[in-house]
């Protein structure tokens, strides 16, 4: 039998991770981890329908954060997959470190995209939205109900995917009237990208990378306020006790130097390595900084097994990093936390 005739269901599962459904927004389909014998692929998890027994249907949740619950008590050691495959030990290790890559990858991006979105709500959706307002370019009751009950969650955004009747609406400028426009998967993905991305000033439309880039200097000064929380100064002070002196928590990173009364600040990391990157993030190990910069180039493990030292950079578009004196250079270890804890901190916040 060829291997593209091998059934999916049967390639052994590294773990699974819930992804936005742009088809049907609002929902999460729930992917699996597979190895099909030459690579790694992430695959649509099915479960039999509840509304139709003996038949298959996506995994899907309405709820990110119920559907993250689900994945967590479903993932097993990629280890103990890995060594129950006939294969070498170096191709095992080597498939160990890509699937942890695949997985912490998608799992951090993912993360990131749901806090992004919820800050995005906070900022923008007291927006009110006068159901007398909604101008359509082609009248029509059914449609005009259909958007301002999206409206009503997101006032803001310019893109709306109206999954039930199978349409994508766009605002146009400065009019204000919505026209119907291309209904395929790549507006889906300006819809879904447009309800984050909009909510900070920035458009869906606009290149996703660059994007998020600018949304997480933004969310920096927001970020900071953790350092105000008192269970956060609980979580400090305990890491600090513990000789902790880095803990990466999402996209942030909580810095603590001893010298010139610095103490505990947050900084900006580098974010994780794409899946398609030949680098695997370390998850315990050293980062020297040999300058003040703002950003936090995390250590990471080349597909040779080669480790690599963390450090400090700025931005492409920030002036140079100030220098440190190299008897000032910091040279501390690092520890990655749950990047769902960073949601729940966030979430804690009192929004002014």
């Amino acid at each position: 039998m060829l291997l593209s005739q091998i059934p999916s269901y049967t390639y052994p599962c590294f773990g699974m991770w819930p992804v936005p459904w742009l088809e049907k927004p609002g929902h999460f389909l729930m992917y699996e981890l597979k190895w099909n014998g030459e690579k790694l692929l992430w695959i649509s998890r099915t479960v039999e329908c509840s509304h139709s027994p003996g038949h298959a249907c996506g995994d899907s949740y309405e709820d990110y954060l119920e559907a993250v619950k689900v994945a967590k008590s479903q993932n097993i050691c990629i280890d103990s997959v890995a060594n129950g495959l006939d294969l070498p030990d170096s191709e095992k290790q080597s498939l160990i470190l890509k699937a942890e890559k695949a997985l912490m990858a998608k799992q951090r991006l993912m993360d990131e995209e749901y806090l992004m979105l919820q800050e995005a709500k906070k900022r923008r959706g007291n927006t009110e939205i006068a159901k007398v307002n909604i101008a359509l370019h082609e009248p029509s009751q059914v449609i005009s109900d259909a958007l301002y009950e999206k409206l009503l969650e997101f006032p803001y955004v310019s893109i709306v995917r109206l999954a039930k009747y199978g349409m994508t609406l766009c605002q146009e400028e400065p009019n204000g009237i919505w026209y119907c426009c291309k209904t395929d998967k790549k507006t889906a993905k300006y819809a879904y990208q447009e309800k984050i991305a909009r909510g900070f000033g920035y458009s869906g439309t606009d290149h996703w990378g660059k994007t998020k880039a600018a949304i997480r200097k933004d969310l920096l000064p927001r970020a900071n306020e953790l350092l105000q929380l008192a269970s956060v100064k609980r979580m400090l002070v305990d890491a600090e006790r513990e000789g902790k002196k880095i803990l990466l928590v999402g996209d942030y990173v909580f810095w603590f130097e001893e010298g010139n009364g610095v103490g505990w600040v947050i900084k900006e990391s580098n974010g994780v390595p794409s899946e398609s990157s030949k680098k695997t993030l370390w998850k315990e190990g050293t980062i020297v900084s040999k300058n003040h910069a703002r950003i936090v180039v995390l250590p990471y493990i080349k597909e040779n097994g080669q480790k690599v030292t963390g450090h400090t950079k700025n931005a492409p578009n920030d002036d140079p990093a100030k220098p440190r004196h190299p008897s000032e250079y910091v040279e501390l270890p690092f520890e990655i936390l749950e990047s769902d804890l960073m949601i729940g901190l966030f979430g804690e916040l009192p929004y002014e």
